[in-house]
């Protein structure tokens, strides 16, 4: 079983996803930084080794350790790692050629991806509501992607297409990783799908040696090693705001991510988002906003699956 919600302290619950979702965003751009050196596989490994030992020592503390480490299905927690390093491989290869606020708005096609992939592989019925927000978000990624999509022959477009490409591809396979997680958490405990995916995002990220790993300066040796800790410590804020407030309430605070990334990408790269990337963003926030609006409706329960998604891999 998850980890229950232990008290109703709605405060407590959206500062600590408000602080998750930042640094979750801090990491994003320290490995943007890295990904100009380092191929995305190596970032990879560096984020999710250095991750480990932050979930380690938090499982001890909360002695959760024992269900961090037991598990009734080995093979689906394999799985769950194969669709999440690749998410998160392709994801760390866009961030290496979009602005970080695209990136960030692009990934919000993901609920819609899994609202997809519900009725497909879940045999879940879908009515008009959800149907009309799907719709607004993928129209409002359309407009988001749209002037990054070219074909023509110049080096910085071609660029600028592949990521979208990248990140379009991690927001798809990042909802297959929803829809297992809905089907992993009826006989795993949450603190087993956080450690196991470290561990198995670790060791897929090691078969891309041979494809030209390098050895990273200082500077790049402390990002990529400093982006695995934080996004350890995102993860455990993340998954620890879900004991104290429902998922339906602090869903909506995902959104904030775009407020965090327009912000650092102003400061560190000098990004300013374009009108294309506001208005499409705002369409997709609509659209997932209804999205978890009509969940709550329904009563679907989505707070065992939500504490263990992890917005960029």
């Amino acid at each position: 079983m998850a980890m229950p919600l232990i008290e109703n302290r709605p405060g407590t619950a959206v500062m600590l996803k408000l602080l998750a979702v930042f640094l979750f965003m801090v990491m994003s751009a320290m490995i943007k930084i890295a990904v100009r050196e380092v191929p995305a596989g190596e970032a990879v490994f560096f984020r999710s080794f250095f991750c480990i030992p932050v979930i380690l020592a938090w499982l001890w503390q909360t002695g959760e350790l024992r269900h961090g480490l037991s598990t009734n299905n080995p093979m689906g927690h394999v799985w769950r790692g194969l669709f999440g390093t690749a998410a998160m491989t392709l994801t760390f290869m866009g961030l290496g050629l979009l602005p970080l606020p695209e990136v960030t708005a692009i990934g919000y096609a993901t609920p819609m991806f899994t609202v997809i992939f519900a009725i497909f592989l879940l045999n879940e019925k879908v009515r008009a509501i959800r149907l009309t927000a799907v719709g607004l978000g993928l129209v409002g990624v359309l407009i988001v992607i749209w002037p990054n999509l070219t074909l023509g022959a110049n080096d910085m477009s071609q660029a600028a297409t592949m990521g979208v490409l990248a990140i379009l591809g991690a927001s798809l396979v990042r909802g297959l990783v929803q829809i297992h997680i809905r089907r992993l958490v009826q006989t795993e405990h949450t603190a087993a799908i956080v450690f196991y995916f470290s561990l198995t995002a670790t060791a897929l990220s090691l078969l891309t040696l041979p494809f030209g790993w390098v050895m990273p300066s200082t500077s790049n040796l402390a990002l990529l090693v400093g982006a695995g800790i934080i996004g350890g410590v995102a993860q455990i804020l993340m998954t620890s705001a879900f004991r104290f407030g429902a998922a339906s309430m602090l869903a909506p605070f995902d959104y904030a991510s775009l407020i965090f990334a327009t912000l650092i990408g102003f400061v560190i790269f000098s990004e300013i988002p374009t009108w294309s990337t506001v208005a499409g963003a705002m369409l997709v926030v609509t659209g997932g906003v209804l999205i978890i609006w009509r969940e709550r409706q329904l009563g679907l329960e989505r707070g065992r699956a939500r504490a263990v998604t992890d917005p960029k891999g």
